[in-house]
């Protein structure tokens, strides 16, 4: 049976829409330098004649830094009227620093006036994207090599995440993909099925290698192929069919 869980009834008529024309589906990637990574790994592994991944991403963004660039106005632009059937995103890597808000007030990381100003934000980029009639994922950040990095920018992450989860958005948690057994960050491990070591990190111990994109979106990879199957499967079925998972 198809699991029960909907992703909401206007992102499974667009990509319904998109199926029925016959059109590849089209998977829009935002992002900073993960995000580059994210869509990267994505095109790999989506079968290009049945999906458009589409790069939005953009390195030294952030939902932090509306000085230099605001997100919201940038991915509208970007967009335009183009509908969207599925939106991966994925930030923070670049977060973890305090904020001027939208009425020109400093506020110091994860603090109280931080929080409010960038809940509001993801409220509005989500907001955004489900206007496009997107289904919504987000992908999170995996541990980082040094100590204070990994703790603030893991602070950060699980602050984004808990976001994500009250705006009904299904988090990929990257953190026990790539760590080693002890839940620690890790620069090889091994492959499964040979147990090869396998390098997934890039050398200043942040982002991944591209074998690490590969590991960090295979199960979303998978997981959109399933969507897009489960979606075509419910429009051929009768109308009492139980509704696809996200």
């Amino acid at each position: 049976m198809i699991a029960a869980r909907l992703c909401g009834s206007v992102p499974q008529k667009q990509l319904i829409a998109t199926l029925r024309q016959g059109r590849p589906v089209r998977v829009a990637v935002f992002g900073d330098s993960y995000g580059d990574g994210v869509w990267w790994a994505l095109q790999q592994q989506l079968p290009r004649a049945s999906f458009d991944v589409v790069k939005y991403s953009q390195p030294a963004t952030g939902f932090t830094h509306y000085k230099r660039l605001n997100i919201e106005a940038h991915t509208a632009e970007q967009i335009g009227s183009e509908a969207i059937d599925i939106a991966v995103v994925s930030f923070g890597a670049n977060d973890a620093l305090g904020i001027v808000t939208d009425d020109g007030k400093y506020g110091p990381m994860l603090g109280e006036r931080w929080k409010t100003q960038i809940a509001a934000r993801l409220d509005r980029f989500v907001g955004l994207l489900r206007r496009h009639h997107a289904m919504v994922y987000w992908v999170g950040l995996p541990r980082m090599r040094e100590a204070q990095t990994d703790a603030d920018i893991g602070a950060v992450n699980a602050f984004y995440a808990s976001e994500m989860a009250r705006l009904d958005v299904p988090v990929i948690d990257t953190r026990p993909l790539v760590s080693d057994k002890k839940g620690q960050y890790a620069d090889y491990l091994p492959a499964p099925g040979s147990g090869k070591p396998t390098l997934l990190r890039a050398g200043d111990g942040i982002h991944m290698s591209m074998a690490g994109y590969l590991w960090i979106t295979k199960g979303l990879a998978t997981r959109i192929s399933d969507y897009v199957d489960a979606t075509r499967a419910i429009d051929t079925a009768p109308a009492s069919a139980p509704e696809v998972a996200q």
